[in-house]
């Protein structure tokens, strides 16, 4: 297959010999990543708390009704039948409550449970409370407190529809109903959902584990740098990236521009998959690919036709781990990153592939001649707008974007759809 190979012939100091590899398409390379990672990775059972960032192993069903019973959606009254109702005492959230009969009404609180008998809720703000003989009206208090047994009068028209303001048994879902799939991402949201139900704990995937090894002499971590240093700017970007897209980050170290120190951090690394920036072209001190080969790596992906990002990668590596190779380039390792990182990461972690929803471009966005373009965009009102500082040493373009536009060779006119990534 185009772009899909094996490191072979390698001489002693690690080199390939030849390397016949030919840059695969865009679309080829997030397939391989995908493939790469066909078969996620096992699942476990994690208590709630411990399981945001992970993903679903199996449908997520109610084990019981939601709400479990019948529920007052207001303060107010629980009233039986039609007006007007004795007032005959008071039901807050959290207690048990006694059966009411026709012409009837208690006092309840927002969530109590509504009691057997009655059919309706009448707001606070609707009724008054009068004592019994018909002495002047009594508007019941803000706090919640009446003013003891009397009759209860609905204002204006004087009635309430069964069912007003009342949240039914199994509204939201029955219990045993499938309410997410498998391959859903647990968000803050989910764990609610999932206490609410029932759930203690879930079934979800093991995280993939990721250790982010940022490559080059030249790199430092704090400061203004001088006298041909720079900072490193994608040990900053990556990890929060990587997190979102279901890894756990488990180390993150600067790797000095030197072939053995480089090997031994690949064949030693215990993550599911190293992610490395830098070092993935052909200069003097881009030594990846000799080290890739002396650690027993098998290249799946080496070149993409995609601007930036050309010299990104993705390599096996022996028991079942993996390599994403991103350019030292800050946009073009972002480039990679969702090119070949994050599909690999949804792929382990049991997530389907997002689905592709076309926007419209507002004006041309420029594409390269033969090549995919991964340009930084916003939205406007009529479309998708392309942003300056696209460049694949700059960040200022993408700090300000909403997504990524992906531009197929030649470009694409105004008013065309265009495929739009998400960025965190």
């Amino acid at each position: 297959m185009n772009g899909l190979t094996a490191l072979s012939d390698v001489t002693e100091a690690g080199r390939p010999s030849q390397r016949h590899l030919t840059d695969c398409s865009w679309p080829q390379a997030r397939r391989a990543a995908r493939l790469a990672g066909r078969r996620p990775l096992p699942a476990i059972e994690a208590a709630l708390a411990d399981a945001l960032g992970h993903t679903l192993a199996v449908p997520l069903a109610a084990l019981t009704d939601l709400p479990a019973f019948d529920t007052s959606a207001m303060d107010g009254w629980a009233v039986s039948g039609p007006g007007p109702w004795r007032t005959v005492g008071r039901v807050l959230a959290g207690q048990p409550c006694a059966p009411i009969a026709d012409g009837e009404a208690v006092e309840i609180a927002t969530g109590a449970q509504l009691p057997p008998g009655a059919t309706a809720v009448l707001r606070r703000e609707h009724g008054r409370t009068v004592p019994d003989g018909g002495a002047p009206a009594a508007v019941a208090t803000a706090t919640g407190q009446g003013l003891g047994p009397g009759l209860l009068h609905a204002l204006g028209t004087g009635s309430v529809p069964p069912g007003q303001d009342v949240r039914p048994r199994g509204q939201e879902c029955r219990r045993g109903e499938p309410l997410l799939p498998a391959g859903t991402p647990v968000t803050p949201a989910v764990l609610g959902l999932a206490a609410a139900c029932g759930h203690d704990r879930l079934t979800v995937h093991r995280r993939p584990t990721v250790e982010l090894l940022v490559l080059g002499d030249e790199l430092v971590d704090s400061g203004l740098p001088s006298a041909g240093l720079v900072r490193d700017a994608l040990g900053p970007l990556l990890p929060p990236w990587l997190h979102a897209a279901g890894a756990e980050l488990i180390g993150r170290r600067h790797v000095r521009d030197d072939f053995g120190l480089l090997r031994d951090a690949v064949r030693h690394s215990p993550a599911d998959v190293v992610v490395t920036t830098g070092g993935t072209a052909a200069g003097p001190v881009d030594f990846l690919h000799e080290a890739l080969a002396a650690a027993g790596g098998r290249l799946l992906v080496d070149g993409v036709a995609v601007r930036p990002g050309h010299p990104m990668l993705l390599a096996e590596l022996p028991g079942g781990r993996h390599l994403v190779g991103l350019p030292g380039n800050p946009l073009a390792a972002v480039a990679g990153a969702v090119t070949l990182a994050l599909p690999l990461l949804h792929a382990l972690s049991g997530r389907p592939a997002p689905e592709a929803r076309p926007e419209t471009a507002a004006v041309v966005l420029p594409g390269h001649p033969a090549d995919t373009r991964l340009l930084p965009v916003v939205r406007g009102e009529r479309g998708v707008l392309p942003l300056a500082f696209d460049g694949p040493a700059m960040l200022r373009g993408l700090a300000l974007a909403e997504a990524l536009a992906v531009v197929p060779p030649g470009g694409l006119p105004a008013g065309a759809g265009v495929e739009l990534l998400a960025t965190p």
